[in-house]
């Protein structure tokens, strides 16, 4: 009987993993019921922002590969709208510089306990012997 149980258990757990697996993401969020006022953006502090980002040793190296300078990039900077300069402000606050590896160790161990069942179903034993 407990046998039995565990194997219900097991496929139940499958088919949940699955379900989950197959659903897409949805990136909802909850409408306002009054009109949303345009905001004023706040040049000084998106400035400051971008400009933490450009005193990074590893990006201004890159910049100047690429054949940029300090005054190009001020100048460039300058030329941009208030607006402009928000929504740069607003994508390096989304910018993920070395990625995030939680979904890559997540993916390894729902394939690892995915191989596990499966030989557990298949009646295959696992023996680890000392040598």
């Amino acid at each position: 009987m407990q046998k039995r149980a565990i194997k219900w258990v097991t496929w139940y757990m499958v088919m949940a993993m699955l379900i989950l697996g197959v659903t897409p993401r949805v990136h909802a969020g909850f409408s306002p019921s009054e009109a949303m006022t345009i905001s004023q953006f706040d040049r000084t502090a998106d400035l400051n922002k971008i400009q933490k980002v450009l005193e990074l040793k590893m990006i201004s190296e890159r910049l100047r590969q690429l054949g940029f300078s300090e005054g190009g990039i001020q100048q460039r900077l300058n030329q941009l709208s208030d607006e402009q300069i928000h929504r740069l402000a607003l994508k390096l606050d989304e910018l993920k510089v070395g990625g995030n590896g939680a979904e890559v160790v997540i993916s390894v161990f729902v394939i690892a306990i995915l191989v596990v069942i499966l030989i557990y179903l298949l009646g295959h034993q696992i023996v680890v012997k000392k040598g």
